[in-house]
């Protein structure tokens, strides 16, 4: 950071010192370019589960577990009447939520509210625009899922989810959308300029 220190004329017209101003410099090219590319990076991954649990592509979805047998559209598929909640909440749940995630595992509502809120995410995150939404809903959803297989395997508390959880709330504070994205043309939108929570 930069410290400058200002001069004020009064009224006989001498500079007068007021003392250190801190200058804060916008950010710099590389760091725009590589928030956009962590962007477009999270909003794949989020765009993918979607598209993997609606069409069941074989990746986690559409896959036997014990025989690694691919079946990509088959029953497993969400618009083949596949949860895509089901098998998570179910068997991947554990500590001391599990019971409340399991009670729900399956439910209709459950399987829309997840795939919206995949959907929506990965598109708004992929085109820049809703970034506080995104980032927000990201957020809460990453939370929860975190908070379905408590402790995490690997560490006492933390995990991939958390940490893509900061990871969205830091793209948002940085106006990542306005880099490779349409987020600069969205924020003029008069909608989105009459309420800010939009941007």
């Amino acid at each position: 950071m930069m410290s400058t220190t200002t001069r004020a004329r009064h009224s006989t017209g001498a500079p007068q010192a007021t003392g250190p101003v801190t200058v804060t410099p916008a950010p710099g090219r590389a760091f725009r370019y590589v928030c956009a590319a962590t962007r477009l990076a999270l909003g794949w991954v989020f765009l993918w589960a979607f598209l993997d649990k609606l069409l069941a592509l074989g990746f986690s979805t559409g896959r036997d577990a014990q025989t690694d047998a691919v079946d990509r559209f088959g029953p497993a598929a969400w618009i083949h009447g596949g949860s895509p909640t089901l098998g998570f909440l179910k068997f991947g749940t554990k500590g001391p939520l599990a019971d409340f995630y399991q009670g729900f595992a399956g439910a209709t509502w459950a399987d829309w509210l997840f795939m919206v809120g995949l959907a929506g995410i990965g598109l708004a995150l992929v085109l820049g625009i809703g970034m506080r939404i995104a980032a927000a809903s990201g957020a809460l959803m990453l939370v929860l899922m975190w908070s379905a297989a408590l402790p995490p395997d690997t560490n006492p508390f933390m995990d991939d989810h958390l940490v893509y959880a900061l990871v969205l709330v830091l793209l948002a504070l940085a106006g990542a959308g306005q880099t490779l994205g349409l987020g600069r043309w969205w924020n003029h939108l008069s909608l989105v300029r009459r309420f800010p929570i939009l941007k």
